[in-house]
Parts: C-alpha cells; structure tokens; sequence
C-alpha cells in the first residue's frame, strides 16, 4: 500500500507557533493530517493510548508538564516510534550542549527556529521532503539526523 499522506503531531505551548506551522504544512502539494498539543504529557499520553504512529513530531525545545527531552526518552524507549521521524525546534538555544543533548536524546532533526515565514517555511518543506523520501522509499531513518 502506497502512503498518501503524513500524519504530524505539533507539540507548542505557543498559538501562534501552532499556527504558523499548520499553515506552512497545509501548503504542501503532500497530504497532511495534523494534530497538535500544548504540552508533552497529553502528547505523551496520546502517542502511548494511539494505535496509529505518527511519521513525524516536530515539539518545541521547551514543552510545559514533561520537556521534550523527557519526551524524547519515552518515545526512544518504545520500539513502536521508531518509523517517526521526530524534530525538535527552539529560537533561543543557548548552548551547543544543548543541541548535543538532543541528538544524544535521539532526536533526528533540530531546527533553529527563524524570525520570518520564509526561512521557517523552507527549512519545514527541507524536513517535510526528506522524512517524505524516507516514508516513501523504505530507507533506513535510524541513523538519520539533521540540524537545520
């Protein structure tokens, strides 16, 4: 069965992050189901009560009631999200230990977030096309990172 579409979840405390990421993934010629939270324990809590596995998690650094590194080592430590391709994205790192930490965290992609759409719409179509290739082709993604 071909795939004809992706399934993302958004995890942002911030609207306006929500928003603006819908809207650039809405724009895509790829079909695109979305569901979004505020915080990672109902993302946490949805992925694990799911039957259906998401390809993609983009969540912001900062998450509210559980981080996104206490996120990531939920979702790393059960085999059932291993196909998502999971992005971690934040505006303000200030260190790159911190970035280290979150490909030690088994993150596949972080992003600096832009201060304009249209940096932040074509580094989320980059991440979008390759995780795309990799539903698509059956490639290995367990060695894939990136930083954007």
């Amino acid at each position: 069965m071909k795939k004809e579409y992706l399934n993302v979840i958004l995890a942002d405390p911030d609207e306006g992050n929500l928003i603006l990421l819908k809207n650039i993934l809405q724009e895509f010629k790829i079909q695109v189901k979305i569901k979004v939270f505020s915080d990672g324990k109902v993302l946490m809590d949805h992925l694990k009560a799911n039957a259906v596995t998401p390809e993609v998690l983009f969540m912001n650094y900062i998450l509210p009631l559980k981080s996104s590194l206490q996120c990531m080592h939920e979702i790393k430590s059960d085999r059932r999200f291993d196909p998502m391709t999971t992005i971690v994205y934040s505006g303000n790192l200030s260190a790159e230990e911190e970035e280290e930490e979150i490909f030690i965290n088994g993150i596949n992609v972080f992003m600096k977030k832009p201060d304009n759409y249209r940096d932040m719409k074509k580094k989320v179509t980059d991440i979008i096309s390759i995780t795309w290739q990799y539903h698509t082709s059956g490639l290995n993604k367990n060695n894939f990172i990136m930083k954007v």
